[in-house]
């Protein structure tokens, strides 16, 4: 059996796609999906407003967390490594831990 060259695909940007800025992501999961709501928190604005959500299988996120990993190596070399916040909590506290689920949604 001979091995196909991997498929290339020409990325297709539609015109009137709007990017939108995230600076924070809540993360949850069924036994077949992750989810992510990227989410906007302002200064003085007790909202946290989901901008995009994007829901893949577990196999895809573990890629999707490879290639994240891969391109963070890569910007790290080119400019410096990533300065994180410090202290006693985890990571993920410090940066999402006040976003809290609005118990009056449904």
């Amino acid at each position: 059996m001979s091995q196909q060259p991997p498929r290339q695909l020409r990325l297709d940007i539609p015109n009137t796609l709007n990017p939108t800025y995230s600076n924070a992501v809540v993360i949850a999961n069924t036994p077949s999906e992750i989810i992510f709501d990227f989410i906007q928190i302002m200064p003085s604005d007790p909202r946290a407003r989901v901008q995009s959500r994007v829901i893949m299988t577990p196999a895809n996120a573990k890629l999707f967390l490879h290639a994240l990993q891969t391109n963070l190596s890569k910007y790290e070399d080119k400019f410096g490594e990533i300065k994180t916040p410090t202290g006693s909590t985890t990571l993920a506290d410090q940066l999402f831990g006040m976003v809290k689920p609005d118990d009056d949604a449904e």
